[in-house]
């Protein structure tokens, strides 16, 4: 009998038509992958949106032997995966309704970082995009060393955004559309192992998948999510790079691109993004770094004494994310606690009102108060 976790969380990703929407509803409502496998058939016909012909996908196939096929893969290759569930699932991910059910990787990923870019482009980039690319990522370097660049791998701004960040000293993470069995293409074999050993290979694609091209897009989920902000240099009226800005923009994370002259076809799609207000206009890294409101030249505070008096769930919540990453906006707050933004924007005025909190440069906030992690 197989005892490994994974089994029925990779089986649940085996069955077709069952995707991370509703493997995720499948889940509420039975309790845990196991139980789906478990559960009878009539019960799961009556889940809203499963029906008959997704109840009877789960109940015509044994997906417990495919699955237990792939953790042998995984073995093989030296695949490792997270569960959405799980503590050290990236966190911001998990705030996605579509976020995978299962993340693949390979190389050493900290998900826990707090700053994270993704940078996309043109397959066919100039040497304009390319030098852009280079002294955003190096200018942001020298201030942000924990910041993480995350891409595609793929030709263009995508390569170009892993070597920089390689170069100057900071883990880059790339999205494949493919199983992490391969490298595709394979001309960026040396900078993928390089990744690995400083940042990773991610996929929520089965390793033995092939880059067929409708997994590009899907894969654009992944790189929109992972990050509070995805930089576009250099794109055309058409491409993945563009519908990964909407698909960040439905996230609600910031979006940016670089304006190009208005006879150049590698910079239609971002000088449309501006121009349709879906982006924000940027030139160089400390644009980035002001309208996410990096900036660390305000002077710190010092904690003041401990509170007694009792606190709310959401005010220890709040302390406790302050605590761990000091300088953190609403949004990111809100991610971090589960707190709806409505009541998370009262209880900070409350906290603020009694100087537990401060609000610092370009409205990010950090404890006034000496405070230890609560559970």
């Amino acid at each position: 009998m197989n005892n490994d976790p994974r089994l029925y969380q990779m089986a649940l990703t085996l069955i077709p038509k069952i995707g991370a929407i509703t493997a995720r509803k499948l889940i509420a409502y039975v309790g845990s992958p196991e139980g789906v496998f478990s559960e009878r058939p009539a019960s799961l016909r009556k889940i809203p949106g499963i029906g008959e012909y997704l109840a009877g996908q789960v109940t015509t196939k044994n997906y417990i032997a495919e699955a237990e096929a792939e953790l042998e893969n995984m073995q093989k290759f030296k695949i490792a995966s997270v569960y959405y569930r799980d503590a050290g699932y990236p966190w911001r991910l998990k705030n996605c309704d579509d976020g995978p059910l299962l993340l693949f990787y390979r190389g050493i990923p900290d998900f826990n970082r707090v700053k994270f870019l993704s940078v996309v482009g043109t397959r066919n980039a100039t040497s304009y995009g390319r030098e852009v690319c280079g002294n955003i990522i190096a200018e942001l370097a020298a201030k942000y060393p924990e910041l993480v660049i995350v891409s595609g791998l793929a030709y263009g701004i995508d390569i170009s955004a892993h070597r920089m960040a390689l170069e100057y000293g900071l883990d880059t993470f790339a999205v494949l559309a493919h199983g992490l069995n391969t490298i595709y293409p394979a001309s960026h074999t040396d900078a993928a192992i390089r990744i690995m050993n400083q940042g990773a290979l991610l996929s929520d694609f089965h390793s033995t998948v092939k880059p067929e091209r409708n997994n590009f897009l899907r894969r654009n989920r992944i790189i929109a999510g992972l990050s509070e902000a995805t930089v576009v240099i250099e794109s055309g009226n058409k491409g993945g790079a563009l519908i990964t800005a909407e698909i960040a923009s439905s996230y609600n994370r910031e979006v940016f691109a670089v304006p190009g002259r208005t006879t150049d076809t590698n910079s239609t799609g971002c000088n449309r993004l501006i121009q349709d207000n879906v982006a924000a206009l940027v030139e160089k890294g400390s644009d980035i770094e002001k309208l996410l409101g990096w900036e660390t030249s305000a002077e710190p505070v010092e904690p003041q004494n401990i509170i007694t008096t009792p606190l709310s769930k959401e005010e220890t919540l709040i302390l406790n994310a302050l605590s761990e990453d000091p300088g953190l906006g609403q949004e990111i707050l809100g991610l971090r606690t589960g707190i709806p933004l409505p009541k998370l924007a009262g209880t900070l005025l409350l906290m603020e009102l009694r100087n537990w909190i401060v609000v610092m440069p370009g409205n990010l906030y950090r404890c006034a108060v000496k405070w230890e992690r609560k559970i």
